[in-house]
Formats: C-alpha cells, structure tokens, sequence
C-alpha cells in the first residue's frame, strides 16, 4: 500500500510538497517538472475487500483540467457515491481525479504540476476516499478518454487483480467515467466523437453523468440507444454551478472565491500567483464575464464550451473538466 504523501513524492520531487497544516498547506516556489519514469499508480485509499460480494466492484473515473480544483468536483464523487449506493447494484471501492496532461492547451490552464498539487491538496483535505492519479498529467502528448480509463482498468484488474470478495476469491473491478452533463451532449452530437470511441467508452466502461438544470440529457441519451444501458443520470438534488472559469474570472478581479473552492487550494494559488492573468486570449471572455460574474456567468461558459467542441473535434474535449457543470474544455 502506498501512503498517500509518499504517493505525491514518488510522482513529483521532494520539494513539490510538505506537510500540511489543518488549514494551510506549506508548498515551496520551486516546481520542478514531473518525471513519468517515477510513476507509481496512487492505491493508498482503495477499497480492500468487497462488503458486500454479491455487487459488481466499481471505480469512478473523472477526467478534466481541473484549473482549479472546485468544491463542485469534489460533490459530484459524493453525489455519485449516493447514487451507487441507493440505486445501483454496483459497490463503490474507490474514485480518481486525472487531471489533463498540458499538451491539451487552453486558455486558464495552469501547468500539469500545479493542477495536480491542487488536486492533491483538495482531496487530502476534503475526503478519506478520492486519490488524484497523475500519470495522464504526466504524458507529454494528449491523451484520449478511452486510453485513460483503459490505464485504470489495467491497473486495477492487471496489476492489482482486482478487489478481494472476501471470500477467499478476487473479482474483476468495473471502471466507469464520472462526468457532467455537456458530457452527454458532445457525445449525441454528430462528429464530436468517432462511433469507435463511443463504443468504447460507453460500451466497455460507461458513464455516470451529474445532470445540470437546463440541461435536456433525455434528449441527449435518446441518441446514444445502443448504449443507454451504461449511462447512468445523477440527479443534482441541490443546484450549483460553481465552475473553474468563474473561479478564475473573481480571481483576477481580486474577489473572493473563499467557500467555492478547498482553503488549502487557495493558499496554494495564492502563494503560487496562479490565474492573475491569463493573458490576451482570454481578454475576451474576461471581459464578456466582468459583469456577468456576479450575476450569471452561464452564457460566457456556454460560448466557450461551444468554440471548446467545434474547434477540437477531439473525444477528451466532451468531459474536459467542467463538463461537469457549465463550461467544457478547460472550465
């Protein structure tokens, strides 16, 4: 088993991270680069052994930027983890965030080392069961949906064999995708997403999708019919669309984003300046959203999910981290 600080310090150099304190965490300026060949696949927090070994082992995937880590990523596992629990057969062993590598370039994408130390820092802080993997955040290349969950199933089953029945026998881990409800529309959408990629993902692992008001995903599901069976809808009981790029947007105008996302994340981009500017690319939706930031933001996340879509053409854009509530792509 592999505790968790040693975790973070088999992915990234000693001086990535230090203990933390109840409210803050103390992380040094220097940041080297992570280096994939001191990969070391995080386990410290998965389940052991089954409780119940007449259900189906299942693990929850949820890939995006994560720029930066909101309190909304972090429900949606809960929301999740309610919904298996209550209304599924499945029994919940484990949950991963995997943020995307830096060759997906976007505008407000913090470096693969940061986002993964917020990562860290949010889910260390915040839950006794999610673990951020950072092997897809490693990968010099872009890494497709498909392949990431393929690396988790590999593994989980491969490597690990799976998760003791409790019985004296282990059992096959089912993985599946954890995301929102854009997720859904770029996948009913004709080519966003090959017919190959669908099936594989649908097909082989499936989905568990956190619907968001407005949002029409019956419709969205009606057109993915050979797969309906894998698409799982989580109701948000409670309404939040707290999304990264509002985050980013109150962090340049010097507001307050205390309560929206982890302290330990705040103290993080504080002391590291990150989202002060994102430079001239973003200038545009900054602007659009200076007043719509404290009123209603939907409509520049909207617009920036739309360009995210129809200017990759690439599946990973579909579940691209706020595509977990309002924005796509990077959020």
């Amino acid at each position: 088993m592999v505790d968790a600080t040693d975790y973070l310090l088999s992915s990234v150099p000693d001086d990535f991270c230090s203990t933390t304190s109840s409210t803050t965490s103390s992380i040094t300026t220097s940041i080297p680069p992570m280096d994939p060949d001191s990969y070391t696949f995080p386990n410290h927090r998965l389940k052991n052994v089954m409780s119940d070994p007449s259900k189906t082992p299942l693990l929850l995937v949820a890939c995006g930027s994560f720029s930066p880590t909101t309190y909304l990523h972090l429900r949606m596992f809960e929301m999740a983890a309610d919904y298996v629990k209550f209304s599924t057969d499945f029994e919940l062993i484990g949950g991963y965030l995997s943020p995307v590598s830096d060759a997906y370039k976007k505008a407000g994408l913090a470096s693969a080392v940061h986002r993964v130390a917020m990562c860290q820092l949010a889910v260390e802080k915040t839950s006794n069961w999610l673990m951020v993997d950072p092997w897809e955040p490693m990968q010099k290349e872009y890494i497709p949906t498909a392949v990431v969950l393929d690396h988790f199933d590999y593994y989980i089953n491969q490597v690990l064999g799976g998760i003791d029945t409790g019985n004296g026998t282990r059992r096959p881990v089912h993985v599946a995708l954890l995301a929102g409800a854009d997720l859904i529309h770029t996948m009913s959408t004709p080519g966003v997403w090959s017919e190959k990629d669908l099936d594989h993902i649908l097909g082989q692992y499936g989905t568990f999708i956190v619907e968001r008001a407005g949002t029409d995903i019956d419709e969205a599901i009606a057109s993915l019919q050979p797969w309906k069976e894998n698409i799982y809808v989580i109701q948000q009981l409670i309404q939040n669309d707290v999304s990264s790029t509002k985050i980013r947007l109150f962090l340049r105008r010097e507001m307050s984003v205390r309560y929206l996302i982890p302290s330990p994340v705040i103290d993080y981009i504080e002391k590291h300046h990150l989202y002060e500017d994102e430079g001239s690319s973003s200038s545009a939706a900054a602007s659009t959203a200076t007043s719509a930031a404290t009123s209603n933001a939907n409509t520049a996340s909207a617009s920036a999910a739309r360009s995210a879509r129809a200017g990759k053409g690439k599946g990973k854009q579909g579940q691209m981290e706020d595509a977990t509530t309002s924005d796509v792509a990077c959020g």
